[in-house]
């Protein structure tokens, strides 16, 4: 028998509009669509405005923000808060999320990523014999939450750009949350896929039956915690979710745990967003601007784009339908010799110095030359590469060991005004760290919390050599988050980074393949003549500096056996990737890319 949260509700009801100020939620008639396996997808041409997000109800929240005269900004919020409802395996209020920002000027990053409670040490992942604790158990405890940054962040960014009320942006996802949704494929894959969420009673009240069976497809899913929680943050401000009890119930949780975390409520209320100067690089006749560390998205994505750049093309790039293995091989190389440099020198600026005391040394023309100069046409440089020196430090930072990147969702706006926003946002792995929290309303439901403090590198030091990405209280663990804009060179100076008129906004999930997911969807736009939706559907084939991953049943034979006779070794993956590309035309129409691996669409107004 179903319970409340399952019930079938009357279709009038979820027609009903939620009136706020200056705008009236529709609910629309949407059956998410099915995200097993990959589904060719059209693309989408809109006029003025548009928006890709990861769910169809959250695009159609953000068609409607902007339909009302919303800002990119106005949009963004309103989708980030229906994927809190309706994707909670990939990002919510609980995590945190890097936006960057075109005003039709210039280009702002707004970092919301997590920071370290104050009472952590360098010891938070090692064990009582001072080893690494296993990786699923420190996501699954309190220790892996930190302080959540994506509320402040939005209401930060809309004090600046935003234009309609902000309760008003609340309204879809609490009628959504009130009246309920469809379970998508997504989700309930996930939820049937996740053993550790079943071991949170409230999450289990939620999202399974009472004999553990996941939600069905179709089902229909209430979340009122969330809503009444969606309601104080409306009303109140971040100070809802910051203070009060809202925020006494999220450090509580933590504290509770079998392996507790420290994150108190002064953590909250001592949080700080961010507002950074983005890096924009240019790249032959555009300049594309992404995000500084914390996060390590931009620097390596251009550094790999760079280092290609100095790579004579053998062969055609494509062939078959997939990027050719000349090309991918060359791509491979410059992979690992980017994430080399990530791994040794990257963290959270207010602790690390950038090698040279500047980021951009990491993507100085010369420099990348001499790394070019390192890959071989016949053989790969194996799992092993080392960093290089960009310029001079004062600590002599160590390599840490691998492990796991997970999680997050994309969101790409661009408004009737032509302002535009690249937003990745994440509770890291799927349902964060597994950790419901209800705000303390009484009510069935929450939100997850995240698990982001395990992107610090559970390693403090090698060889009596600090990491630079290790755990320290206040600090922000380094991210591969690559929320990307591109614009036209604004002049002829190879050096100059000035934007002239916007190109595109982009991004994806996927933990760190996030950046070769960036970096490949670039080249394909720029070089291979490809728009947005046919550059989102080739298929995937990239390294973090270890083996090659290569996406299932996707490349052809003859490709994959060249790859491997040049001493590359090759595991097969899902590579569920969920970039979302929207690209402004030359008579000034918008054409939008979904990935076609998971449900997101792109909706705006009709082209003409």
């Amino acid at each position: 028998m179903l319970g409340w949260k399952h019930c079938l509700i009357p279709l009038g009801l979820l027609l009903m509009p939620l009136a706020a100020s200056g705008f009236d939620y529709q609910t629309p008639a949407l059956s998410p669509e099915t995200a097993s396996g990959f589904t060719q997808k059209p693309g989408w041409a809109t006029q003025s405005f548009a928006v890709v997000a990861a769910n169809p109800l959250a695009a159609d929240a953000g068609r409607q923000i902007l339909q009302a005269g919303g800002s990119a900004i106005d949009a963004t919020i309103a989708v980030q808060m229906v994927l809190a409802l309706v994707e909670p395996q990939s990002s919510g209020i609980g995590g945190g999320g890097f936006l960057l920002h075109f005003d039709g000027s210039e280009v702002r990053a707004f970092d919301g990523r997590e920071t370290a409670p104050a009472g952590v040490d360098e010891t938070l992942f090692l064990n009582a014999q001072g080893e690494p604790l296993a990786f699923m158990d420190a996501v699954t405890s309190g220790r892996s939450v930190g302080v959540p940054g994506i509320v402040k962040m939005l209401e930060k960014a809309h004090k600046k750009h935003g234009k309609l009320d902000w309760a008003s942006l609340f309204a879809p996802a609490i009628t959504l949350a009130k009246n309920g949704f469809a379970v998508s494929e997504r989700l309930h894959q996930s939820l049937a896929n996740d053993d550790a969420l079943r071991q949170n009673p409230a999450a289990r009240a939620l999202y399974y039956h009472d004999d553990g069976a996941a939600l069905a497809v179709g089902e229909t899913l209430q979340n009122p915690a969330l809503a009444a929680i969606f309601e104080k943050i409306a009303e109140r401000g971040s100070k809802a979710f910051y203070q009060g009890k809202v925020a006494k119930d999220l450090a509580a949780r933590v504290q509770a745990q079998k392996m507790p975390g420290s994150l108190d409520v002064d953590d909250l209320e001592n949080y700080e967003v961010q507002e950074r100067d983005a890096i924009c690089t240019p790249w032959q006749q555009w300049t594309v601007c992404g995000f500084p560390p914390p996060s390590s998205g931009h620097l390596t994505v251009m550094q790999i784009l760079g280092i290609l750049d100095n790579e004579p093309m053998a062969k055609a790039p494509l062939d078959g339908g997939a990027p050719s293995d000349d090309w991918l091989h060359r791509f491979l190389e410059a992979s690992r010799l980017a994430f080399a440099d990530r791994n040794r020198y990257i963290a959270d600026p207010a602790f690390v110095d950038a090698p040279g005391g500047d980021w951009r040394t990491l993507l100085a023309p010369a420099y990348l030359k001499r790394r070019a100069g390192l890959i071989g046409a016949e053989q790969s440089l194996g799992e092993d590469v080392a960093p290089g020196r960009p310029g001079a430090l004062e600590i002599s930072w160590a390599t840490p060991p691998r492990q796991p990147e997970y999680g997050t969702s994309h969101v790409s706006v661009i408004d009737a005004d032509g302002h535009a926003v690249a937003m990745t946002t994440s509770i890291e792995q799927a349902f964060g760290s597994r950790i419901l929290a209800d705000g303390a309303t009484g009510l069935a439901g929450g939100y997850l919390l995240n698990n982001q403090l395990t992107d610090f590198s559970f390693t403090p030091e090698v060889d009596g050599k600090p990491v630079a990405n290790r755990v320290q209280p206040g600090k922000r663990p380094r991210s591969s988050m690559s929320p990307t804009l591109v614009f036209k060179r604004a002049d002829d100076d190879a050096q100059a980074a000035a934007i002239g008129p916007l190109v595109a906004t982009l991004g994806s999930p996927g933990g760190a393949a996030i950046i070769p997911y960036v970096a490949q969807t670039l080249v394909a736009l720029r070089d291979w003549g490809l728009d947005a939706q046919q550059a989102l559907s080739l298929p995937h084939v990239l390294t973090l500096g270890d083996s090659v991953y290569v996406e299932k049943d996707r490349l052809p034979a003859d490709t994959r056996a060249a790859l491997d006779e040049l001493g590359h070794t090759l595991s097969d993956r899902e590579l569920t990737s969920g970039l979302g590309v929207i690209v402004r035309r030359e008579d000034g129409s918008l054409f939008g890319g979904a990935d076609p691996r998971r449900e997101g669409v792109v909706m705006g107004d009709e082209a003409e």
